[in-house]
């Protein structure tokens, strides 16, 4: 679904995890998502990742105004929906600042900052320990 992309855009990060969004918001009369080159529906399948990705954009209630692009890399789906989720919700602030109280009262402008611990050596995770053994 490549499609020539207009000159004027709002772009911003979005990240969670491992996971990096490049939005990019294009105001006019198209409207829908575009990501990796695939429509929203055949990216995200699940219908909780769709709705994940497109809350700040239905939380805002701008949603007829932009044509969404993204290039997400790293991490898994739900990863990827929650950083494209991110990078909506700051890309909408920059194209109008107005919007920043009804997103930040949501909650979607907060960088969920939660990542998988590393493994330290001598355990076989995390925080877990081998079996002890008294004898």
């Amino acid at each position: 679904m490549k499609t020539k992309t207009p000159e004027k855009y709002f772009e911003a990060v979005g990240r969670r995890k491992t996971a990096t969004a490049r939005v990019r918001l294009f105001p006019g009369t198209k409207v829908g998502y575009e990501i990796n080159g695939k429509e929203l529906e055949k990216y995200f399948q699940t219908r909780e990742m769709r709705l994940t990705a497109t809350e700040a954009i239905n939380g805002s209630k701008t949603g007829t105004k932009f044509f969404i692009t993204a290039k997400i890399s790293g991490g898994g789906l739900a990863g990827q929906a929650e950083a494209l989720r991110l990078g909506i919700a700051r890309a909408l602030i920059i194209s109008d600042l107005e919007l920043r109280g009804r997103l930040k009262k949501l909650g979607f402008l907060k960088r969920d900052p939660r990542a998988k611990e590393r493994r330290k050596f001598g355990l076989k995770k995390a925080r877990k320990a081998p079996q002890w053994s008294k004898r």
